[in-house]
């Protein structure tokens, strides 16, 4: 009979056995249950096209995207966070001791949308909730350091990482470089105790911050306050450098997966699956040709939601599941890069 693992001041580690932990050491931590939710409003290629006097066609080539997903007025980021959160939830490995909302498109300035959707899941207590703004590179963010939790807080054993973002309300509907991009989504996972040889393998984060103002939503803080003429600006919508953050992406987002795979110890051919930032498909196929990796093996669902923001991986992953679900010991590649700019990569081995 082989004894359940403890770490001092938690609980067990959902019946995973102390010699399949292997300690010492720290933890391996790997996602344990998924979820996902996008709002019901669709915006098709041809609404985008009367918005920003355009053409379908264009938005279609340029882009990848074929129809977006858009939260109604009355829909917060938390309310949207909810359903995947509970979701992940359902299947998570025990009860959840921290909460983790990676966002950028927050319920207000503060608090902390994360303990709004605590509230709203019914997790009152102990356990922590707190946001975090990585922008689009928020969720690869957001699992080193649900990583982190775990190893270095005893009462820290399931980390319930949320990412989403609603961009549609700050988007100008006259500027087809944006209008074209983002939709609204949010995808969850929960993050645990693994056996040894399974879970995060390799973690890679950065920022470039001489790319600070490519990319943003840049009134409505303290630096530049909403002023009426910030407003007649249209300061307080989202800006963005395409030229600039197209470029970023598809150099740094490479360098940071292959720096994420060398420390787990892969080669790219080994790599069953890769999860990246859904910036647009067409980016997504230059990533897929910079790595000179196959691009079935490339989660897409930037054609079905457009850029959903931190709720972009998480939403991939579980529809790549959904698709053809994920097997035990599968390698699986994240990577994003995101406003600012930061870039981050993830190495996960399935458990």
């Amino acid at each position: 009979m082989t004894s359940t693992f403890y770490r001092p001041g938690a609980g067990p580690a959902d019946g995973v056995a102390a010699e399949e932990i292997g300690k010492p050491g720290p933890v391996p931590v790997g996602i344990r249950s998924l979820g996902a939710y996008v709002p019901g409003g669709v915006v098709t290629n041809r609404t985008v096209a009367d918005w920003a006097s355009t053409e379908p066609e264009w938005v279609a080539v340029a882009t990848g995207i074929m129809e977006r997903r858009v939260a109604p007025v009355s829909e917060s980021t938390s309310a949207m966070c909810e359903p995947a959160a509970r979701e992940a939830v359902e299947g998570a490995a025990g009860p959840i001791d921290a909460l983790i909302l990676a966002t950028s498109t927050a319920d207000q300035v503060t608090p902390a949308t994360a303990t709004a959707l605590q509230r709203r899941l019914g997790l009152d207590g102990d356990g922590m909730a707190f946001d975090l703004n990585a922008a689009c590179g928020g969720f690869v963010y957001g699992l080193a350091v649900a990583r982190g939790l775990i190893n270095t807080l005893p009462n820290v054993q399931n980390v319930l990482l949320v990412g989403a973002d609603q961009y549609s309300k700050y988007i100008n509907r006259s500027h087809r470089a944006t209008v074209a991009l983002f939709g609204d989504g949010a995808g969850a996972v929960t993050v645990g105790p693994v056996p040894d040889g399974y879970g995060i393998q390799g973690v890679a984060l950065a920022a470039y911050s001489e790319f600070h103002d490519e990319v943003g939503i840049m009134a409505g803080g303290t630096r530049e306050p909403l002023t009426p003429e910030a407003l007649e600006a249209c300061r307080d919508k989202l800006h963005m450098n395409g030229k600039v953050v197209r470029r970023v992406f598809v150099e740094k987002v490479p360098a940071l997966a292959l720096q994420a795979a060398d420390e787990a110890g892969w080669k790219l051919a080994d790599i069953d699956r890769f999860v990246f930032h859904q910036g647009n498909p067409v980016m997504l196929r230059e990533i897929a040709d910079v790595l000179g990796i196959d691009p079935d093996r490339v989660g897409v669902t930037g054609d079905l939601y457009g850029n959903t923001g931190c709720g972009s991986m998480p939403l991939t992953l579980h529809h790549m599941n959904r698709v053809a679900p994920l097997r035990r010991g599968e390698k699986i590649l994240f990577a994003a890069a995101g406003a600012g700019m930061t870039v981050g990569a993830v190495a996960l081995t399935w458990w």
